[in-house]
């Protein structure tokens, strides 16, 4: 699912290649036959990267997986796996969309604009919640394995969502599902509208938006303040939680082709504020 991600998003536009091929040539990463990278990056670090590595560094800076994977996809398999400190320092580049690296000859500032996929199993073993299979870890075992992902780290995480087992039938099911090009199509038809909702600024899509453009587009109707006005009590979200879902809901009506954010939109972005790691 991951590796199949950047088939559905919009294609690099010229400025965007042209910044990527930048990160890539200052890495000296850059293929001789591909003078301008025209894919975005996908990148899948091992957990075993250093802080370095993740972020970049160096006697000479450096860019890290973060910078390598701008424009594209940051992919973290087995993310409790993780150093802590390490998944610690996504939280800054995840905020800013830009990594500085400061050294005693001077600082640079690499960017670090990506789409951060990370997967984990439920438990140690693997089986927790599982239908078929009982898990044999502890609870005390369980809630050390997910206190690695810190609280605020999760905060950052606009969507989560639960991959149950996938049975015999489905696998050998002859039905074709969505081909990723007519995903994309759509995807690149929120992309457009977005486009030119943010013409003549700096802003190139929903993410992008602080607080100040997030009250003025994402309006939401009488009974969508009533809906995040509960959630917000009963599930304890942050004003950054706030915000996220709301871009989300602004995201989820644009795949829609609506102009405005309808109640069902919040709602489907309030349900994948649910976290998979609650007990």
């Amino acid at each position: 699912m991951a590796r199949a991600l950047p088939g559905i998003l919009p294609s690099l536009t010229i400025d965007e290649a042209l910044e990527v091929t930048r990160i890539y040539s200052v890495a000296d990463m850059l293929p001789a036959d591909t003078p301008l990278m025209q894919n975005r990056p996908f990148r899948a670090p091992h957990h075993t990267i250093s802080h370095a590595g993740l972020v970049g560094g160096g006697q000479w800076p450096r860019p890290g997986e973060i910078s390598l994977a701008h424009r594209g996809v940051l992919f973290l398999d087995e993310m409790p796996e993780f150093s802590r400190r390490v998944l610690e320092v996504l939280r800054q580049p995840l905020e800013d969309k830009q990594v500085t690296i400061s050294r005693a000859q001077g600082a640079l500032t690499f960017p670090s604009n990506f789409v951060l996929f990370a997967a984990l199993n439920p438990c140690p073993c693997g089986y927790y919640g599982d239908p078929e299979r009982n898990c044999t870890c502890s609870i005390g075992a369980i809630q050390r394995y997910r206190k690695r992902i810190s609280g605020p780290l999760l905060d950052r995480i606009d969507i989560s969502i639960e991959v149950p087992r996938v049975n015999y039938e489905k696998l050998m099911g002859m039905t074709p599902g969505e081909s990723s090009a007519s995903i994309r199509a759509r995807v690149e038809s929120a992309r457009d509208r977005q486009n030119r909702r943010f013409a003549g600024t700096d802003l190139t899509c929903n993410s992008d938006m602080s607080p100040s453009e997030i009250r003025e587009i994402c309006v939401l109707p009488d009974a969508g303040q009533s809906l995040i006005r509960t959630a917000m009590r009963q599930m304890h979200l942050s004003a950054r939680a706030y915000h996220r879902v709301l871009k989300v809901s602004r995201t989820i009506a644009d795949l829609e082709g609506s102009d405005v954010i309808q109640t069902h939109h919040l709602a489907e972005a309030l349900q994948y504020r649910t976290r998979v790691l609650d007990l």
